[in-house]
């Protein structure tokens, strides 16, 4: 799955999978301003949870669910949607499209599925 994701686009910088506490991660090599190994593994393992936690909660009172979370941090967007028993997060170039490449990554899950 994370090489699938990597192949839908060049501003694709990293990709984790955390299912089942499991988490797995890959990461271009010389990306400029990314952010630590252990940086990433927090944000797997708390922000990311927390963030969907919250937003479904919100979004199944009367909004019709969540899809999925886009952040846009200083150097780059983070992606991140509910998968079953856990989450995905796809870190995304700054200058890119990332309502394009999320809907692309949205298309994979369902046909994976």
């Amino acid at each position: 799955m994370i090489e699938n994701i990597f192949k839908l686009s060049e501003s694709i910088r990293y990709v984790a999978i955390y299912r089942n506490g499991l988490l797995e991660s890959r990461a271009k090599l010389n990306t400029s301003d990314a952010s630590s190994s252990e940086s990433d593994r927090y944000e797997e393992l708390l922000v990311n949870p927390t963030l969907l936690t919250l937003a479904s909660q919100r979004g199944n009172i009367d909004c019709g669910g969540l899809e999925y979370l886009l952040v846009r941090y200083g150097s780059f967007f983070q992606f991140v949607c509910p998968v079953n028993s856990g989450h995905l997060s796809v870190c995304i170039e700054p200058d890119a499209d990332p309502i394009a490449i999320a809907t692309n990554i949205k298309s994979l899950l369902h046909s994976d599925s």
